[in-house]
């Protein structure tokens, strides 16, 4: 009886293992950013405003059907920005600014199909904003970053589309 279980065992040990491949994939439309990753595309930026006439540039990201992501680098103050259908989501990098947000926006010019720019905002708030910071800017608020003179502000900004 033994050696009929011991052939039994050593039977069952000659099977030979066989590996099981993952079938797990990424999820479509998964992105992941680290911030190694995005060092590289910060120093391109970095380059490019200084020779920029606005002392600013950016990257798109990802452009998804609902929302979309940039990499934005300022070295000097933004323009007065309104967006109809986008809310915007800034994720302070580095750096600081002023966010002028809010008030009554006059005199802007439609620059793209549901976008103005420029113009003046009068009243709203100005909030400081610094690394770590995040901010939800709805859709039809007027808003501005104010860079100090000399000052870098890096941020990614995450556009939610569709209101």
């Amino acid at each position: 009886m033994k050696r009929l279980w011991l052939l039994g065992l050593i039977g069952l040990l000659s099977i030979p293992f066989v590996s099981v491949k993952s079938e797990v994939t990424v999820p479509e439309g998964y992105e992941h950013w680290t911030s190694s990753s995005l060092k590289p595309v910060v120093e391109t930026l970095t380059c490019l405003a200084a020779k920029d006439a606005h002392h600013s540039a950016m990257k798109p990201l990802a452009d998804f059907p609902n929302e979309a992501i940039l990499e934005v680098h300022r070295e000097a103050d933004g323009q007065i920005e309104w967006h109809e259908t986008q809310s915007d989501i800034f994720l302070v990098q580095s750096g600081s600014a002023t966010l002028l947000v809010g008030g009554t926006y006059l005199n802007g010019e439609t620059t793209a199909p549901h976008e103005k720019r420029n113009g003046t905002i009068q009243g709203g708030i100005r909030q400081k904003l610094g690394p770590g910071d995040v901010v939800r800017i709805p859709a039809k608020v007027p808003h501005q970053v104010l860079v100090e003179g000399g000052h870098e502000f890096t941020y990614l900004v995450v556009k939610a589309k569709g209101y």
